[in-house]
């Protein structure tokens, strides 16, 4: 099976819409809101890799990075924006390891955004284009242990929870354990057409 992930047909990254979300390649001039949204204490408090205090130049030298990444296949990170609005409500991306045909989703969604359904809304949209476009297998989640919130976003987007890995990274000089979530292709698939009758 010939798909996306395997021969590099797409020189574009697409974009990707929802009900109430644009998901769009972020440009040069998201920079400023990147940082702005970014970098509150909140949204690194509950990722592993955003610092804080976001560093200035840090998000243009990162959206620098995902036109590269894309074009050799080894992740999609797409802005989240407002359809009505266009402003930039978060960020979203695979992972990819195309040899594995997996790919692990990670999101930021900004402080004044949360709790409106914005992250399991743009994460179904992605877990279905890793799905249907990129031709994956498997994609999987984690989150500290103590954001169940994240959690529940993967379980609405179908992931089963796999277990915990204790104590596996260091944030901010405590041990953080993270919940490991994972959907595979079949079971993808099998919701998709439960949804349909």
């Amino acid at each position: 099976m010939r798909t996306l992930i395997d021969a590099h047909v797409a020189n574009q990254q697409p974009t990707l819409t929802t009900e109430r979300l644009t998901l769009r390649p972020f440009k040069a001039d998201d920079a400023f809101d990147v940082e702005r949204l970014a970098g509150m204490r909140e949204i690194a408090d509950t990722t592993l890799n955003i610092p804080h205090p976001y560093p200035h130049g840090g998000a243009a030298s990162w959206i620098r990075l995902h036109g590269p990444a894309w074009e050799n296949g080894t992740s999609a990170t797409f802005a989240i924006v407002g359809r009505k609005t266009g402003a930039l409500v978060g960020a979203i991306s695979l992972m990819i390891k195309r040899e594995h045909r997996r790919a692990e989703l990670g999101y930021w969604i900004a402080l004044d955004c949360w709790n409106r359904g914005y992250a399991t809304e743009a994460s179904q949209r992605l877990v279905d284009f890793g799905f249907e476009v990129l031709g994956l297998h498997r994609i999987e989640a984690r989150h500290f242990l103590r954001n169940p919130a994240s959690g529940r976003v993967m379980e609405k987007v179908g992931m089963q929870p796999e277990g915990v890995e204790r104590d596996w990274v260091i944030k901010w000089d405590r041990y953080e354990s993270l919940a490991r979530y994972s959907i595979l292709e079949p079971e993808w698939r099998a919701a998709r057409l439960r949804q349909r009758e």
